[in-house]
């Protein structure tokens, strides 16, 4: 199999990914409900998507000083963490509670604790590949199932708005995102998925991809009007190879999460009216299935970019996509624009 080949293996195998981030977090949506999970006591708040917005960009902040100040082990320490908590949440739904241990007058069940301990040390004791990967699905379907049913259908538009604005000016603007991406790339992280393009690949032994590495070397090197400085160096480089000769490719979890967000809100808030969907056994509402179609559809647009050999903003691309999926089913179900969008009640 030639290098082309493989590429567009790996890239099918993304896709693949994606979908079962998707179906994940539309399966999780009921066993959460049925939890308690929602986050916030009015999930149709506009508010509550500024403020996760204004979240995340507090956090990025937070992770370019730990990079920048090299305290590596905080980051792993933060991020390693979360992906253990977010797989406790959902392993607490799908585990039946066998073994039941009581803690402060609560019963804790021990197995989905175990499971939740046990993604935290593989992830920081052995962040392969297919670890690292494994945990990205749990932790992404967990998360989206999590926002899906916290966030309405307004406030989950404006979430996917307003991260896709800021993800075009972190890479193509500041270029800050690189940095980001370079940095937890190099510390093994699970914020990204990863897909070799070979049975021989290792992530714990592989370094940052030439198209992340030079872009962000590139984003803070200083200007040099000549065009010959080290600024200038490696775009030349990523230009001249083969796009397609590579060891693996790579997409954040986050692009997987954020569209997803919508699949599942639209599964939760969709009003009684709108037709169902039988997905492999798990319910989804027609305009949740539609979003999943445009999600697939920037994906696919994003990853044949990303063979041309450089960095792309994926949420612009891949919100898009989920957005207007999810707007062409919402109005092929019967719903006007305003219930649609979710700004019914305002007007």
């Amino acid at each position: 199999m030639d290098e082309r080949t493989r590429a567009y293996v790996a890239s099918g195998v993304i896709v693949g990914v994606f979908l079962l981030v998707q179906l994940g977090a539309l399966a999780l949506v009921e066993p959460f409900k049925g939890a308690g999970y929602q986050a916030v006591e009015n999930p149709r708040n506009p508010a509550n998507s500024l403020v996760y917005v204004a979240f995340v960009l507090v956090m990025t902040g937070v992770m370019l000083a730990i990079i920048r100040f090299d305290v590596d082990w905080l980051l792993r320490l933060l991020l390693v963490g979360t992906a253990a908590y977010v797989g406790l949440f959902v392993l607490r739904v799908l585990v039946p509670p066998v073994v039941v241990v009581p803690v402060a007058g609560v019963g804790l069940n021990a197995l989905a604790w175990l499971g939740g301990a046990l993604v935290g040390l593989a992830l920081w004791f052995h962040p392969e590949w297919y670890v690292v990967d494994a945990a990205g699905m749990l932790m992404g379907a967990g998360a989206a199932a999590l926002f899906g049913i916290s966030f309405g259908i307004l406030p989950a538009l404006i979430l996917l708005v307003g991260l896709a604005v800021y993800d075009a000016i972190s890479v193509y603007g500041t270029e800050h995102m690189l940095t980001l991406a370079s940095g937890v790339m190099e510390m093994k992280l699970p914020i990204v998925l990863v897909v070799p393009l070979s049975l021989s690949y290792s992530y714990l032994d592989a370094g940052v991809p030439d198209a992340v590495d030079d872009e962000a070397n590139a984003a803070g090197a200083p200007a040099d009007s000549t065009g010959e400085g080290d600024a200038a160096r490696p775009t030349e480089q990523t230009d001249a190879a083969d796009p397609v000769d590579r060891e693996a490719l790579f997409i954040g979890l986050g692009d997987a999460v954020i569209p997803t967000v919508l699949v599942t809100s639209a599964a939760f808030f969709a009003p009684a009216s709108v037709p169902t969907v039988d997905l492999l056994g798990i319910p989804a509402t027609l305009p949740a299935v539609t979003a999943m179609v445009g999600t697939t559809a920037g994906l696919v647009v994003l990853l044949w970019m990303v063979l041309k050999g450089r960095a792309h903003a994926g949420l612009p691309l891949l919100n898009g996509g989920t957005i207007a999926g999810y707007l062409v089913g919402a109005l092929a179900s019967g719903l006007t624009l305003a219930q649609a969008t979710g700004l019914a009640p305002y007007l």
